[in-house]
């Protein structure tokens, strides 16, 4: 009766036929927010992974809906963890890069800064969900902002435990929290799940928004030696050098996390009334790149997708998404729907019977009415990302409109790639000598998009080094190996030092 109820609750105010100031607390369903940080599209089972164990996420996908064509709107996480909170294009907010930026005055050209943190008076979507009287809780990485003016508990989150640093006992902080305190043999995500447990706890009574960002499976990468171990023997067993057995002792971290909450969930009686939405804040990462022992080991493989974070290819932006919440979404379902990070906005307002505001364009969309299954399309136009900054790749902006995606680079190369996703998704044949017309018109849409949120462009850098171009994803160090050849990884629960 229950599943009924707030199904046809969700149907009747999506055809608007209610009326949300009528409606009472326990028709509002909670929702929690699981948002990875540089998870790719085929890191967990139910999206191919071979090696590594996710029973719990693998479980929300069998119970829920599994997206194939849902993207991040960032190539890196603060854009994308911007577009989340404001339901805007990060380009309109200029936080393009992750912040503070980083800049390479030996490159062609110069890169625009970087606004430092998101500003006070963007409406997020947890203050939105407030004002529906919903309570909100903020666990893990934030990064959109930092200091005593800035962070979750001061842009919407009641409970806010800002949680960073290495996956060890005591090498991460919890930041604006004096009050909680790790067990001092508690790993990060550990720690994590029982904040989330405990606000799932306190806020058992009424309506809430639980949004839990953890850091995994950011580098440096670390886990626990028994997990390293089992995942080095399974390796080997399958004949699997991808992902990295450390990586893959990461993603079962997470989705021992993932199962932490969901258990807390069912314990409280909740399951009927929860959405659980799983994602990640852009795509993986296919070597480390951060000059250290491992610096040239592969990381994960973004195989069939070309690319990985940090460039606008579909390795970079395209990013797993699943949503349970049953009797509202159907179950063991494949939605293809063309979605990206800031539809999240107006979905979860839309869900809890709230009102967007009025003065901050919103350009998200609605997901319920796909996800509910009464529409399998959304009123949308053309997807865009901006991203000026070089990473792994150059400067670039980039358009999909239907099955066809346009990259501009903005170097000053003036270089355009057309790519038509349906039947080449790694993105291995540029067409754009074939389709001259194509080009010209997403060329004219993108163009009309960058004036229209004001994106900010590099210029010709007049320092430029061609020695140096590239330099920063072209180094590599030595590889560390073992007497009998194999890749050698070290112990990962060290002391601090």
């Amino acid at each position: 009766m229950l599943k009924n109820t707030i199904a046809t609750l969700l149907l009747l105010f999506v055809f608007g036929a209610l009326d949300p100031a009528a409606v009472t607390a326990e028709e509002r369903p909670n929702i929690i927010f699981i948002f990875v940080d540089d998870l790719g599209w085929m890191d967990i089972g139910c999206y191919g992974n071979k090696l590594a164990e996710t029973p719990h996420i693998d479980k929300l996908a069998t119970a829920g809906m599994r997206f194939t064509d849902f993207y991040a709107a960032g190539a890196v996480c603060s854009p994308t963890r911007c577009a989340v909170q404001s339901g805007q294009n990060q380009a309109r907010i200029g936080i393009t890069d992750f912040i503070p930026g980083h800049w390479r005055p030996f490159e062609r050209s110069t890169t625009p800064m970087v606004t430092a943190a998101l500003p006070l008076d963007t409406v997020t979507v947890a203050e939105s969900l407030q004002k529906t009287g919903y309570a909100t809780g903020y666990v893990g990485k934030w990064h959109l902002g930092s200091g005593p003016n800035f962070g979750p508990a001061k842009q919407g989150y009641e409970f806010a435990v800002e949680v960073n640093g290495a996956q060890r006992p005591g090498s991460f902080r919890v930041t604006g929290r004096t009050d909680l305190k790790p067990n001092p043999k508690q790993f990060r995500t550990e720690f994590e799940g029982e904040m989330c447990r405990q606000f799932i706890r306190d806020n058992k009574d009424t309506p809430f928004f639980l949004m839990l960002s953890p850091y995994h499976v950011h580098i440096p990468l670390s886990s626990r030696s028994d997990l390293v171990l089992k995942y080095e023997k399974k390796a080997r067993k399958l004949g699997l050098e991808m992902p990295h057995p450390v990586y893959a002792a990461m993603l079962e971290e997470v989705d021992n996390l993932v199962g932490e909450v969901v258990d807390e969930v069912e314990t409280q009686g909740m399951t009927n009334n929860t959405m659980i939405v799983f994602t990640s804040d852009n795509g993986g990462l296919y070597r480390r790149f951060d000059y250290r022992e491992h610096a040239d080991d592969t990381v994960a493989s973004q195989a069939p997708l070309r690319g990985e974070k940090g460039t606008l290819f579909e390795g970079g932006i395209r990013v797993p998404l699943i949503v349970k919440h049953p009797g509202v979404v159907p179950a063991g379902t494949i939605n293809s729907t063309l979605s990206i990070s800031y539809d999240f906005y107006p979905t979860f307002v839309s869900l809890a019977q709230g009102v967007l505001p009025a003065n901050q364009t919103i350009d998200g969309v609605d997901l319920l009415p796909t996800l509910t299954g009464q529409s399998k399309k959304l009123d949308r136009g053309p997807l865009y990302w901006h991203y000026p900054h070089y990473h792994h790749d150059r400067p670039a902006s980039a358009i999909r409109d239907g099955n066809w995606k346009l990259i501009q680079y903005l170097d000053g190369s003036k270089d355009l790639e057309l790519y038509n996703l349906i039947e080449d998704i790694g993105e291995a044949n540029d067409l754009s000598e074939q389709f001259a017309g194509r080009v010209a018109d997403l060329k004219n849409k993108l163009a009309a998009w960058q004036q229209d949120v004001s994106a900010r462009m590099p210029m010709l850098n007049l320092s430029y080094d061609p020695s140096r171009a590239h330099e920063w994803w072209n180094r590599r160090t030595s590889k560390p190996v073992n007497s009998d050849g194999r890749k050698r990884f070290p112990p990962t629960e060290l002391p601090l030092k």
